[in-house]
């Protein structure tokens, strides 16, 4: 079928040509580095000499809301 449109061999098939591929590639492989890179960051900070700060800021937080829920109510029933 000579002339009729979407009847060649890449009927229907998007298809990239040279710097196609490399703006179709850029923005996943950036995100892949930011992620990377945002990994690394959070293993690094953890532990160091703030880490005790912080789990003692963690279990006071868990303390009072265990506290807050075991607390018996004062309401009037």
């Amino acid at each position: 079928m000579l002339g009729v449109p979407g009847s060649g061999r890449n009927a229907g098939l998007a298809t990239l040509d040279g710097m196609d591929y490399v703006s179709a590639l850029v923005p996943p492989v950036v995100m892949a580095v930011f992620f990377v890179g945002l990994v690394v960051t959070i293993i690094k900070s953890q532990g160091g000499p703030n880490k005790a700060k912080e789990d003692a800021a963690v279990d006071a937080a868990l303390a009072r809301a265990e506290s807050a829920k075991q607390a018996p109510r004062s309401e009037g029933v």
